[in-house]
């Protein structure tokens, strides 16, 4: 019994670090399994990134997710959210454009 208790502990556990979401119509019905983006995401010059062969788009504090970049797109669910989302410019260099005293 207490084994059994353990193990379904762990299933649930592991079952928390992605969420299964309806695939809607097309190719991909059925369900998708869309996991967790990183704690900091780093954007380039576009609002896109790509994490474990999922796209996502960040417009107006929300974030989107597909499997390719031409969508279509879905909401991801808010616990799936990074912590952080840092802007950055691929052509900027480390150190670059800050004022040095």
């Amino acid at each position: 019994m207490k084994k059994t208790m353990i193990l379904s502990f762990i299933a649930a556990m592991l079952a928390a670090g992605c969420v299964v979401v309806p695939g809607g119509p097309g190719p991909h019905a059925g369900a998708v399994v869309v996991p967790f983006l990183p704690p900091v995401v780093v954007l380039g010059d576009e609002p896109y990134y790509h994490h474990e062969g999922f796209y996502y788009h960040y417009r107006d504090n929300r974030w989107y997710y597909s499997r390719s970049r031409k969508g279509p797109w879905s909401d991801l669910p808010r616990n799936h959210y990074p912590k952080e989302v840092r802007h950055g410019r691929r052509g900027q260099r480390k150190g670059m454009g800050r004022d040095r005293y």
